[in-house]
Formats: C-alpha cells, structure tokens, sequence
C-alpha cells in the first residue's frame, strides 16, 4: 500500500532538518528496511510543509515495529526538536489518496 503524510519542519531548524537527513543513520535505514518501510521519501517545501511518501504492507505494523527499536528511539528524541505540532512520535497525519495512474 502507499501513505501519504504531513509534518510542519520548523522554518528556523530546516537546513539542520535536510542535513541530517543526508546521512541518516545506516542502523536507522536498516531498522527500516527490517520492519517493512520501502520506498520512503521526504519533500519539503520552502515553508517547512514537510510530505513523506512510504509503501507497506501494512504501515500501522510497521510503525509499531520501529517503535519497538532503540535505534528509532534515539533519532525520534533527536528529530523531535525539528517540527512544530507534531512530531513523527505522535503519529502521521495520512493523506487520503484521491487519484492514482
């Protein structure tokens, strides 16, 4: 399946928020891959909308499946600091998908 979601990446923190994630962890990737993530993608937008693309069998199970992992839980407490809201710990608000080619 596809998701779709949203998060507001503090305006202040985002050049922090892109270079962080242009050496993410390699235990976070793996973690990822492990519990079902793939095709994962992250677009920002020039005022902090931040949208996530992920494929899943099932991402509620995958989500539960990192939470259960102490690398998700290092660099959740480290990217907590980056949005405004909401953060990834507190669960995504998916996108209701209305066409697909």
């Amino acid at each position: 399946m596809r998701y779709c979601f949203h998060l507001q990446v503090r305006p202040e923190r985002m050049a922090e928020y892109v270079e962080r994630h242009q050496a993410v962890w390699p235990e976070m990737l793996q973690a990822l891959r492990a519990t079902g993530w793939r095709n994962y993608s992250l677009f920002l937008r020039p005022d902090g909308l931040l949208i996530g693309y992920v494929e899943a069998d099932d991402l509620e199970a995958s989500r539960a499946a990192m939470e259960a992992t102490d690398v998700n839980a290092r660099w959740q407490a480290e990217m907590a600091q980056f949005f405004a809201g909401t953060a990834p710990g507190d669960g995504f608000p998916l996108l209701t998908e209305v066409f697909h080619l």
